[in-house]
């Protein structure tokens, strides 16, 4: 097509991006730089809720759910006649990945694309690209096409963990020592289930895993590295940085559920790449029985069309029978927005997520007795755990009646008040203070850790070890879990945290927006599915 020929564009709902702190442009991108997106299709057929219980296989989510072949085709000649070059098309997951040259995406997308850098960097910062405002379409396609994701590939997610220096260690723990605190089932080691691990930078040494489980006296599990969208396992760069993230999620993980294979899915740091290594993850074979995601950010810091195409992503999990586990954040009530008002962390407010948040645990290490255990809140700038009330997302049913509270005033995206009903965050806890934190070993150093970070790989080995031991897997696991509790009931199988705030909220006897539901109590929780 003539480069000069008028385009037909339509607006793309929810494509609007929220400024982003932090950031500066720094002019316009040369017109041959190589730029790939992600496009999310529409389902040919709305999702029902009862797949979230009777679970589908692969074959037939993409067969029923799926994008269809007449949407597929559409788009990708549609595409590839305005001189855009289809990289991938998967109908299954929905997502036609796409390259060109600025020149061609920007003008196909109705958008401007400028380089970005760090605010206040040298010349030798990294440098992204940049857009603002909204995108359009093509008109043949409005409807069709969803979402348009990675034409800003300005970090969007930040890894939910925290290192606190020794001196300021109180205890810390093993993994399999918060195992018997937690009275993880016994006769259960994951053995049969798969854990995927999502990460967004760095990388693991396999030496270094293995002087670790030797350590530990257990025999290094199975872990596999999958690249995603070009990004692959990259060590050694920074122990205080991502392979921290990503040694916590391999150890947490590996010595909780041993038996359990291990795939590390790496994926660049934009909202494509982080929806990208989800759904490969999701739609894998063999299924996995749990997805661990120790990364987030404010859900207004998210574009509508990505919070939404990422829910949707982690339906198709529940859908195929897979619980994903999410860090709730580290930041308090104020998830590091410091706009004075509360914010919950996506993806973890997400419906279809487990969102997991942080306690402050004082217990006997050889005995798994427990002293305390408290709302993990070390003041302003030291970390707290994540919670709060969801700005965009509706209170789920399985939510209903056990007390979330409205809003704090504040408001969503669009302006709207950030009133009552909205889905409450997190679900599920366990220790995260980094004061009374994970031993783990980085890049060759003995280190201990904490944050929510933590907790998401900690609760995506039990549901493993609960999947093993029941034979079956438990995708939207959540309504299990509330199974029609009340407001100021204690769940079954957990141990509930009293104690403690983290900025707005407070805990109290049953599910509150510090620490869910509470802690687990393996053994029981087991008997209670």
């Amino acid at each position: 097509m003539d480069a000069e020929e008028p385009l037909n564009l339509v607006p793309l709902p929810g494509s609007e991006r929220p400024p982003r702190a932090g950031f500066q442009a720094h002019g316009a991108l040369p017109p041959d730089t190589p730029v790939q997106a992600t496009l999310i299709l529409r389902r040919q057929a709305p999702l029902p809720d009862d797949a979230f219980t009777s679970h589908l296989t692969t074959q037939e989510l993409g067969d029923r759910y799926g994008a269809s072949p007449a949407d597929l085709q559409l788009v990708t000649s549609t595409l590839e006649r305005l001189g855009v070059t289809v990289d991938e098309a998967n109908a299954a997951e929905r997502r036609v990945r796409v390259s060109g040259p600025v020149s061609v995406l920007a003008r196909v997308f109705g958008t401007d694309l400028a380089e970005s850098r760090p605010a206040d960097a040298g010349e030798d910062a990294p440098r992204y690209r940049q857009r603002s405002g909204g995108l359009s379409i093509p008109a043949e396609l409005d409807g069709v096409v969803t979402a348009v994701l990675g034409l800003d590939d300005r970090p969007q997610a930040r890894a939910q963990f925290h290192i606190t220096p020794a001196a300021a260690v109180a205890t810390s723990y093993t993994p399999p020592q918060l195992g018997k605190v937690y009275d993880f089932p016994a006769g259960t080691d994951g053995s049969g289930q798969t854990i995927a691990i999502i990460e967004l930078g760095g990388g693991y040494v396999q030496a270094d895993l293995d002087t670790y489980f030797a350590g530990l006296g257990i025999p290094t599990p199975s872990v596999t590295a999958v690249g995603v969208d070009g990004a692959s396992n990259v060590p050694g760069q920074d122990p205080n940085g991502a392979d921290g993230e990503v040694m916590l999620d391999i150890e947490v993980a590996g010595a909780l559920a041993p038996g359990a294979a291990l795939l590390v899915y790496f994926a660049p740091n934009t909202d494509a790449g982080f929806l990208d290594a989800v759904s490969t993850a999701a739609h894998a074979t063999p299924t996995p029985a749990t997805i661990s995601i120790s990364w987030g950010q404010s859900e207004d810091q998210w574009t509508a069309q990505a919070r939404n195409a990422f829910d949707q992503a982690l339906q198709d999990a529940a859908a195929l029978g897979v619980t994903t586990t999410v860090a709730a954040g580290d930041d308090g009530s104020s998830d590091r927005v410091g706009d004075g008002k509360a914010h919950v962390d996506f993806p973890a407010s997400s419906p279809h997520a487990l969102a997991c948040g942080g306690t402050r645990l004082e217990a006997n290490a050889t005995t798994g007795a427990v002293q305390s255990e408290t709302v993990w809140n070390n003041g302003a700038g030291n970390g707290a755990t994540g919670g709060g009330v969801s700005a965009v997302f509706a209170l789920p049913t399985w939510q209903k009646g056990v007390g979330v509270p409205s809003g704090p005033g504040g408001t969503d995206a669009g302006g709207a008040a950030n009133g009552p009903g909205g889905r409450g965050v997190p679900d599920v806890s366990a220790v995260a203070d980094p004061q009374t934190g994970y031993q783990v070993r980085v890049d060759g150093k003995d280190m201990v850790i904490g944050g929510t970070s933590a907790v998401a790989p900690l609760w995506a080995a039990l549901i493993a070890r609960l999947a093993q031991s029941t034979g079956s897997r438990f995708g939207l696991v959540q309504p299990k879990l509330y199974d029609s509790i009340r407001a100021g009931q204690v769940a079954a199988g957990f141990r509930d945290i009293t104690s403690g705030n983290n900025g707005v909220y407070a805990a109290g006897t049953g599910w509150d927006a510090c620490t869910g539901l509470g802690v687990p109590d393996g053994a029981r929780l087991l008997s209670s599915l």
